[in-house]
């Protein structure tokens, strides 16, 4: 195959990133935006050297699947964010069911996967917009994500997933920056402004914004953010992040206010939780609230039992568990989100629970036994000796809270080896119209 080559291709599979799939002649060619049972055109865009992979863009369908749907977002397919948009909702459930299987397979845990949970919103379902400040070829402001595999900032105006009122507070911002002559930050210059606006909303519609800037002088900036407070009062703070670094961090570590509040008060289920301006939080709260109750369920706690809640974040599960436990401890590494998780749990009067600022594999170490561990890692799952810690604390019952299923089944394995058996597995839809999938594993002693 060369660059440029017109393939005519029987899709059989989506790979991880959700792009069909089809095999030509012992190759495996990728091509976003097409779905399993389709007959399509493709022109070879890319071959990997290392690999029998090609990447082709989709050209034509010539037999579409009875799953494809009509995307409703107008940057579907430009964004590269809701890549599954184009499948009905129902199949999208079942793939990603299949997917969990399929990485508890290959790595060989013995494991019933159950149904993937849907969630109650397909769309509307994000609470959390991280918007990138760009202006276009016209010199209009742009307030958008990168397109995929490049730093060309796609027009986010519309988009679909977002909960209200997110997307109406970005149109009214972008307004408000073109009026005050906000300069965009070019990254390969480092001159301008503002990099990012991320806009937070609450369960009760509240929201706060954080303009993320370059450096801290702001002309205008009060005056901005009070516009935006008095054109949508749901609007109850704006916050000013002040990140000096030439990299892609998202966040610096200097932060002020522009107006109004610091700080975002959220609800999952039964807990308040407080959520400052870079605080890490599942962006759909309906499905989190699913998950919690379900771990709950599965600990199955009694009033006397000691809970430990490693990579706790801002605290929602170590205070939803700490309304059952005798103690529940939070771990996390990060001091703002145990800021967060501290002032949640006055919020809630879980006096039974205490977070402490901390590497989890250290802290597990010097904590003793512990009746029930909750693991929630980050993508790239727990570090060996954090699943030899937590077997070390003797726990009846450890819940497993997955992002990543190849990670999550890579950490299954060495678990069974330190005598814990994966009792059941329930994916959950936290990102519909995406190809990311949460998963709880519970693991009781073998």
């Amino acid at each position: 195959m060369r660059k440029g080559d017109r393939l005519h291709l029987r899709v059989s599979s989506l790979d991880d990133e959700a792009a069909g799939m089809a095999m030509l002649e012992g190759v495996r060619v990728h091509v976003a935006g097409a779905l399993p049972d389709e007959e399509i055109d493709a022109t070879v865009a890319h071959m990997s050297p290392h690999r029998p992979d090609v990447w082709a863009v989709l050209a034509a369908i010539a037999v579409p699947s009875p799953s494809r749907v009509a995307p409703v977002c107008p940057a579907y397919g430009a964004c590269g964010g809701c890549v599954l948009e184009h499948m009905s909702y129902a199949r999208q459930l079942e793939w990603k069911q299949a997917h969990v299987e399929a990485a508890l397979a290959a790595a060989h845990v013995e494991a019933a996967v159950a149904a993937c949970v849907p969630s109650p919103r397909p769309l509307g379902y994000r609470n959390k917009s991280k918007l990138v400040f760009a202006v276009d070829d016209l010199g209009h402001p742009i307030l958008g994500a990168y397109a995929p595999r490049s730093h060309r900032v796609i027009d986010l105006s519309g988009c679909r997933v977002a909960e209200a009122p997110l997307d109406e507070v970005a149109t009214a911002l972008r307004e408000l920056l073109l009026r005050h002559g906000v300069r965009a930050y070019d990254e390969r210059t480092g001159e301008g402004l503002l990099r990012y606006a991320i806009l937070r909303v609450s369960h009760l519609g509240q929201v706060l914004v954080t303009l993320v800037t370059a450096g801290e002088p702001f002309p205008d900036g009060e005056a901005l953010a009070d516009e935006l407070r008095h054109t949508r009062p749901e609007v109850i703070g704006v916050v000013q992040n002040i990140n000096r670094t030439r990299g892609n961090t998202l966040y610096g570590d200097e932060e002020r206010s522009l107006s109004g509040e610091l700080h975002l008060t959220d609800r999952v289920g039964a807990v308040q939780l407080r959520l400052s301006s870079t605080a890490f939080f599942q962006v759909n709260r309906d499905v989190a609230a699913r998950i919690y109750a379900d771990l709950t369920e599965a600990a199955a706690l009694t009033g006397q039992e000691r809970v430990v809640d490693a990579y706790a974040g801002v605290g929602g599960i170590a205070l939803t568990l700490a309304r059952g436990a005798a103690e529940v401890i939070g771990i996390e590494e990060h001091p703002r989100a145990v800021a967060d998780a501290q002032a949640s749990a006055l919020l809630n009067h879980a006096v039974r629970a205490r977070f402490v600022v901390g590497d989890v594999e250290q802290t597990l170490a010097g904590l003793g036994a512990a009746d029930v561990v909750v693991l929630n890692p980050p993508r790239r799952g727990c570090a060996p000796k954090v699943l030899q810690a937590v077997a070390a604390m003797k726990p009846r019952l450890v819940a497993y809270v997955s992002c990543a299923p190849d990670t999550l089944a890579r950490d299954l394995v060495i678990l069974r080896q330190l005598g814990l058996r994966t009792h059941s597995v329930v994916p959950y839809d936290m990102l519909p119209q995406t190809p990311h999938v949460e998963s709880l594993a519970v693991l009781t002693p073998a």
